[in-house]
């Protein structure tokens, strides 16, 4: 049971998978109308029946984020609809892994490119509504591979750690609307993304006790992280329970990275 209460029109890019079906499923059981957006239609079907709420609360807009126009318009036909938009969670995101000195340049630009700046143009068109409506907060799915060098996970880590500042700075700027603008970053995630690089037990097992060949830690608390331990910080930060944080990345990976920022 959510001990969290939200109202409103929450924007959840995504949507489909992992993390971000995770957050707009638990959006909804706290009483938020959702967007839905990912790129697969299928994939963001029965997110109101496994939120156990009517089919009403939700719209899907099945949706490349890189394509800037329709994203527009998607914003604006739910501000028509909806009068605000309360809440944006930027949870789209992939991954390619590779040795960054072995990384192409298709796989650099399509990871900076839907990464960093298609996240961006989101948030620019999302904030813009905010900003005009002198309300709203934005969480943005980071990684603690932003904050700690890694090696293995190509552009990844750059185009997180590029985000995060980005989204720090347009917090500086939609502070003088009353919007709050937050990053959120967790390390080793059980999700598909996760689980597409790792496919063996020893493999979770490097992720648990660490790899000195690849200079990783491991996990000191023992566990890689649920999404719903994500889910959780991120209700937090868009509730007024956090109305007084901005510009914040909090880090959840288990003290994986040390504390380091």
């Amino acid at each position: 049971m959510n001990e969290i209460s939200l109202q409103g029109l929450a924007i959840v890019t995504g949507a489909g998978q992992g993390i971000g079906r995770v957050i707009a499923v638990r959006l909804l059981q706290a009483g938020c109308r959702v967007l839905a957006v990912g790129r697969t239609q299928s994939k963001l079907e029965g997110l109101a029946e496994e939120a156990g709420v009517t089919e009403d609360q939700v719209t899907i807009a099945s949706v490349d984020i890189q394509d800037s126009s329709v994203v527009e318009q998607v914003v604006q036909v739910a501000k028509e609809q909806h009068g605000e938009i309360a809440y944006l969670v930027n949870a789209a995101g992939i991954l390619a892994p590779s040795k960054l000195l072995e990384t192409g340049v298709d796989a650099l630009t399509e990871t900076i490119a839907v990464n960093f700046t298609s996240t961006l143009v989101v948030t620019q068109i999302v904030a813009r509504v905010m900003a005009e409506q002198k309300a709203g907060a934005i969480v943005t799915i980071g990684s603690n591979s932003g904050t700690t060098p890694r090696t293995g996970l190509g552009a990844y880590p750059a185009s997180k750690a590029g985000l995060a500042h980005a989204m720090k700075c347009l917090g500086l700027e939609l502070a003088e609307y009353g919007v709050r603008c937050n990053i959120v970053s967790p390390g080793s995630t059980d999700t598909p993304m996760q689980q597409s690089f790792q496919t063996s037990a020893s493999g979770l097992d490097r992720v648990l006790k660490g790899d000195a060949n690849l200079w990783r830690l491991g996990i000191p608390l023992g566990r890689m992280a649920d999404p719903q331990d994500v889910a959780n910080i991120v209700l937090f930060l868009l509730s007024d329970m956090a109305r007084h944080i901005t510009m914040e990345n909090i880090v959840i990976d288990g003290g994986a990275t040390l504390g380091a920022r």
